[in-house]
């Protein structure tokens, strides 16, 4: 019989910020051990993910950062990847949706379905920011939700009740660029026709069936996933644009839309197909042996993106005609961090590459936590003082106990050679009768999405070793049936060598660590649950420790960084990453005074500056012309930093940067000296 093949995804982080434990734990760690499984049982997979780079959260952060969108991907892009491959997270492609074959391939679909006649065009009022003259998207306004009353909820969603919204309904909307209550003006979007689709969407979410043909388990499917998706189709679905007014994304190709761009939940699925289609042209595959078929297509999401990956995105590949639908959207609740929900703007996370950074060599120790408490069904919760108990008295007591205990007193008696398995007792043949049928449990486990419980079964497995030598007591029978002890250690070894395959999915790095004390590796899982891994003679190598005891300084000094004054309610983005004082000596901040400026042509946000520095005279271009007039800024003393890169903007080359000050509302001031402060002083 021929394995099942998957095409595994993952969501894609949105590169406008680095990952926090609440996107590890619901999306990216379960997704790995899933694959890692299916290797390891020699299924076809292809374990596909990349950065969401469009829509207009990246826009916002640009304009915050006072730097371009692609810039800011490409700083978040770098962050993101870096943590994922640190983190040792097996994806077989890390793409990036701003990638020439992504836009490609999204355009091509797009014109697709509009040739087929999927797509409507319609002509509807949408907000419109007078000030900024332009439309806005979904994020760029927040307003109060009529079904929670949250008043910084956005035109697309509402994070606190998560509730799908359009801009309309939004109760006193305010623009996010100016601040001030936007107007309604008409425009011309392609929508797509959901109402067209609930019939077949119910009968394919709750009883699996496809045009009478049965695709998928619908008993497989979490209840929350069939729940929300039933609610929304059960509401009645809606036309939803599938294109917005902005600058920034995929162009949509069509003659007549200047200014309009894919929508960010058209753009970003798809980025699913580009990412393989990349991974394919670099391996020599054929991408649509991964979309098309007889293939298992996953999804790992997060709650929040279940309508997006159920409901959207499946009606969208159906109308494309030739692609696999879902055969399982395994969505995770939320995470939460000490009492509360993770919130980027108050600094309240744990942020996974500052874990790297903090605690090398420890990333299993995450995994294994994360995975112990995944919110597979409910919200859960992170705490450091869980964090510590479970590495103290699971990993380190049991396993790492265990582990030790095994091979120091192989090493002892026998100078590391596997001793002989002699006559068993009872006790030894129920011991192996349970070490055959935990990865056996294990499996069903995995097939069914409850990971949180395989890990469990692949610990349990630690704890009837650790048990067995606790009963048989070697050390001591050693004195007076030495026999007895070759057939127990024998036996404690070989539950060491099954626990080097069964924990390869959920920690790979401690199972490779258990492979090199045994000398024995291997990948496949349907050697796991036998008694003969290790032969009698072969030479097993000392152990070092697995795990180190945690200390309460660390929980306390973690719990102290959350409380401190960067975890206040703040409307300001968070502290940036720590730098070395030997960095900031290297900038160079003088003050100037402007001497002379004017509006750069064709950019409403620029000014051109001659500004005197003390030391010579020097042009800079500035991104504040919104809010301050070229008469009221001359002969302004302004701070200045001298020494970073020139580059040219609209064709000027700018040789400094002057430093501002700005509200949570983003507007601007300059940061100007007490009287008496001449050009050319030093900003230390």
């Amino acid at each position: 019989m021929s394995k099942a093949k998957y095409t595994v995804t993952a969501a894609l982080p949105y590169a406008n910020g680095p990952l926090h434990l609440g996107h590890v734990a619901g999306v990216y760690l379960p997704a790995d051990i899933f694959v890692r499984f299916l290797r390891m049982n020699d299924h076809d997979v292809a374990f596909i993910c990349g950065s969401d780079e469009h829509g207009a959260a990246i826009t916002l952060r640009a304009k915050k950062e006072g730097i371009t969108p692609q810039e800011i991907v490409d700083k978040y892009n770098g962050i993101i990847g870096t943590a994922f491959k640190d983190f040792d997270i097996s994806f077989d492609i890390f793409h990036r949706t701003s990638a020439e074959i992504h836009h490609k391939t999204s355009q091509d679909f797009f014109l697709k379905l509009y040739e087929n006649g999927k797509f409507t065009e319609e002509t509807s009022e949408q907000y419109y920011d007078e000030e900024y003259q332009q439309f806005l998207a979904d994020r760029y306004i927040t307003g109060e939700c009529p079904k929670c009353q949250n008043p910084n909820a956005y035109g697309d969603q509402c994070e606190k009740c998560g509730s799908d919204l359009s801009p309309t309904e939004l109760i006193n909307p305010t623009s996010t660029l100016s601040g001030k209550t936007p107007i309604l003006k008409t425009t011309s979007h392609w929508y797509l026709p959901m109402q067209n689709h609930e019939e077949w969407l119910r009968a394919w979410i709750k009883e699996g069936k496809l045009d009478g043909v049965q695709q998928h388990d619908p008993k497989a499917w979490r209840n929350q996933v069939i729940g929300q998706c039933m609610s929304w189709i059960d509401g009645g679905l809606h036309s939803r644009a599938m294109t917005r007014d902005l600058d920034w994304g995929v162009k949509v190709p069509l003659p007549n839309a200047d200014g309009k761009v894919l929508y960010v939940w058209l753009d970003a699925p798809i980025g699913y197909i580009s990412a393989t289609k990349q991974w394919a042209l670099d391996n020599n595959k054929n991408w649509e042996d991964y979309w098309k078929g007889d293939r298992k297509l996953v999804h790992f999401i997060g709650k929040d993106n279940i309508v997006f990956h159920a409901v959207i995105f499946p009606i969208l590949l159906k109308d494309h005609g030739d692609l696999i639908l879902p055969d399982n959207v395994p969505a995770y609740e939320f995470l939460n961090l000490e009492g509360d929900k993770f919130s980027t703007s108050r600094n309240w996370a744990v942020w996974l590459h500052e874990y790297i950074a903090a605690y090398p060599g420890k990333e299993d120790e995450l995994k294994y936590v994360l995975t112990s408490i995944a919110p597979e069904t409910k919200d859960s919760e992170f705490t450091w003082k869980e964090y510590q108990t479970r590495v103290n008295s699971e990993l380190a007591d049991i396993l790492g106990n265990f582990v030790n205990r095994a091979l120091v007193l192989t090493q002892k008696y026998y100078e590391g050679k596997v001793p002989q398995q002699g006559e068993l007792t009872d006790y030894d043949k129920e011991v192996l009768a349970e070490m055959k049928a935990i990865p056996e449990r294990i499996s069903k486990l995995v097939y069914a999405y409850k990971l949180r419980d395989a890990q469990a079964e692949a610990m349990n497995l630690a704890r009837l070793g650790n048990k067995y030598l606790a009963d048989q007591e070697p050390w001591k029978l050693v004195k007076t049936d030495e026999k007895r002890v070759e057939t127990i250690m024998n036996i404690a070894l070989q539950i060491t060598a099954n626990l080097s395959i069964v924990l390869q999915p959920f920690l790979p790095s401690t199972a490779e660590k258990l492979s090199h004390f045994l000398n024995f590796k291997t990948t496949d899982w349907t050697q796991a649950g036998t008694s003969d891994l290790l032969a009698a003679g072969s030479l097993t190598n000392s152990p070092t420790i697995l795990f180190q005891k945690i200390e309460d300084s660390l929980v306390e000094a973690e719990v102290a960084k959350l409380q401190s004054t960067n975890a206040v309610e703040s409307n300001f983005e968070p502290q940036k990453d720590t730098i070395d004082f030997e960095d900031f000596t290297k900038l160079d901040i003088r003050l100037g005074t402007i001497l002379e400026a004017e509006k750069v042509e064709k950019a409403d946000k620029l000014l051109k500056l001659l500004i005197d520095t003390g030391i010579d005279k020097r042009t800079v271009v500035s991104g504040i012309a919104e809010h301050y007039s070229p008469e009221e800024v001359i002969g302004k003393t302004v701070q200045i930093l001298l020494n970073l890169a020139p580059r040219k903007i609209r064709g000027i080359e700018s040789q400094g940067m002057i430093l501002m000050a700005e509200d949570a509302e983003g507007k601007l001031s300059f940061m100007a000296p007490e009287k008496g402060f001449e050009a050319g002083g030093s900003v230390k």
